[in-house]
């Protein structure tokens, strides 16, 4: 009985109940989650636009899997990246080089 007080309770400022209050919760915390799924969409097909430049698409799969590239040119994940980017591996280790020329030039 009390646990169906709760709910039918009153906040007194908005003069919502507590069971509309946690609709809306639920609707907000939806809407949310369907917003980053479009951005997790949005942010993969980055990785392979064709518009996108080799650097482009290389930092697009890093945003996606919160992973820097890494610098030695035999790293395995380097296959991962090509493929997912839908790069030649020779463009990756390209970027690499190119990342590295910026790095002890003072670019980044």
């Amino acid at each position: 009985m009390s646990s169906m007080m709760f709910s039918q309770a009153k906040d007194e400022r908005s003069g919502s109940t507590d069971s509309e209050v946690v609709s809306d919760f639920r609707q907000r915390r939806a809407r949310e989650e369907l917003e980053r799924a479009e951005q997790k969409r949005l942010d993969q097909a980055d990785q392979y636009a064709e518009l996108s430049s080799a650097e482009q698409r290389i930092r697009a799969w890093e945003k996606v899997h919160h992973l820097r590239m890494p610098s030695d040119p035999a790293h395995p994940v380097l296959n991962v990246i090509a493929k997912a980017t839908q790069l030649t591996l020779a463009d990756v280790r390209n970027e690499q080089k190119l990342r590295a020329e910026r790095r002890t030039s003072g670019g980044i």
